[in-house]
């Protein structure tokens, strides 16, 4: 019941109050706390079913992908764990004062949350609510200011009835909350939850708030408004979310034929496709014409391989970004070459393969900074079909399957020659099936603990 409630959301502050009380000596303080790394607060606007947590995922994906840290505080993931899945309309009632009271500790205690996960080296907090009145949004300006932690709003607004059914339908319909429920009274329920908000909503406006940083997306991606924007994270975050729609779409990851150094086991070089190598060129053209998907772009790399891979194509887009990562004065020998000429660099890769740069040549950390403008293009086109190299595609691979821990993980992707991966992306994450075309080649793959 509710005083069950209240009992367990006073415990869980009082203990985050003990905590910040501590002396400095007994608490674990992170170097990027005390180097005073700038840190931001996201805090989420809008109704429900306006698209805010598909904004927050994808948000979040690519900020961890681009290696600032970054974590989601879903305020209905608090709800459902302090009061229980079954939270009717009459929960989110403007009148419902106990219930209000509780919606703001929840709110409350998601920041304490992500304070502390900042204190621990986080960088960037999403906090994942309506935070549609004025005064919920004056009270985490004044949290973040007494820790120090910018604050900026992005807003989603979606004017179309049609699309906010959509939502219902894919998304919220499906929650734990109406677990019990037959769709109709879901669907009936959720919409008199969104009448609710709408009697205290209070949209973020230019004139009204010029105080404030945010950005205001209309209808997922077809138009904007940008507020005093500050500072670098800023920057990154808009330069992401102007690209991003929400069109029905698929994208087509391969690598290219088999080539000659492929089957010599040598890294790097321009070499030419082999013979098993072209006949892939033509079984991914005949692939492709199958799924018949209109309007296809097709990117490839400035090197031979790709070129050679896509011959069969019109309008083909070559791209030196998608080029394969660069190992420098390690190009044409073979990893036992590279162990014998450079053993630290070998070893080195063994431990941290993200962030080791061969000789005068690329890490994957370097990789990903070359990679991100094709990957913001790739939020923005519809359309389309990649074909690159192994590291450019585990990095694009990564962000798409949302890895969480890309720095262990990101070098180690799976990506088989003469496969094709078709990504199609959805309201709830990505749908990736693998589509192996042969004919027969060699595997690059090297398992981890290999350089």
């Amino acid at each position: 019941g509710t005083r069950e409630v209240e009992l367990t959301l006073t415990t869980k502050m009082a203990s985050l109050n003990e905590s910040a009380e501590m002396p400095v000596s007994a608490r674990s303080i992170s170097p990027m706390h005390i180097l005073k790394e700038p840190r931001l607060c996201v805090a989420m606007v809008g109704l429900p079913a306006r698209g805010k947590s598909y904004i927050a995922k994808k948000l979040a994906y690519y900020l961890n992908w681009v290696q600032l840290r970054c974590k989601i505080f879903n305020l209905g993931e608090y709800r459902r764990k302090f009061v229980g899945n079954a939270a009717a309309a009459e929960f989110f009632h403007p009148d419902n004062d106990k219930a209000r009271q509780i919606r703001r500790e929840l709110a409350m205690i998601a920041m304490d949350d992500m304070f502390a996960w900042m204190d621990g080296g986080g960088m960037i907090g999403i906090i994942d609510a309506t935070n549609s009145t004025t005064q919920r949004r004056q009270e985490i300006i004044e949290r973040c200011q007494e820790r120090g932690v910018d604050t900026f709003f992005v807003e989603s607004v979606c004017n179309s009835d049609e699309q906010v059914f959509k939502n219902i339908m894919q998304v919220k319909v499906r929650l734990v909350d109406y677990k019990e429920m037959k769709i109709e009274e879901a669907i009936a329920d959720f919409k008199e939850r969104i009448d609710y908000y709408k009697t205290r909503y209070v949209a973020l406006h230019p004139d009204k708030d010029p105080q404030l940083s945010f950005i205001t997306v209309y209808d997922v991606g077809r138009h904007f408004s940008i507020n005093r924007l500050d500072g670098y994270f800023q920057m990154r975050i808009v330069r992401y979310l102007v690209n991003l729609h929400l069109k029905p779409r698929v994208i087509y990851l391969s690598r290219h034929g088999e080539s000659e150094y492929n089957i010599r086991q040598l890294v790097g070089g321009d070499s030419p496709l082999t013979p098993s190598g072209e006949l892939y060129a033509l079984s991914l053209r005949e692939f492709m014409s199958r799924e018949n998907v209109p309007n296809l772009e097709v990117w490839c790399s400035s090197m031979i391989r790709t070129i050679q891979t896509v011959r069969h194509f019109s309008n083909v887009q070559s791209w030196k970004a998608l080029d394969e990562l660069s190992v420098g004065e390690c190009d044409g020998m073979t990893y036992e070459e590279i162990k014998v000429k450079y053993p630290d660099i070998a070893l080195a890769r063994e431990r941290d393969k993200y962030h080791t740069r061969y000789p005068r040549g690329e890490s994957y950390a370097d990789l990903v900074e070359r990679l991100e403008p094709r990957l913001l293009e790739l939020e923005r086109v519809e359309n389309v079909l990649v074909v690159c190299h192994q590291a450019v595609a585990r990095c694009l691979l990564a962000y798409f399957q949302n890895v969480d821990d890309v720095e262990a993980a990101l070098p180690y992707v799976e990506v088989p020659l003469h496969t094709v991966i078709k990504i199609t992306p959805l309201p709830t994450g990505c749908s990736i099936e693998t589509f192996p075309l042969g004919p027969h080649c060699v595997s690059t793959h090297r398992p981890k603990g290999t350089p």
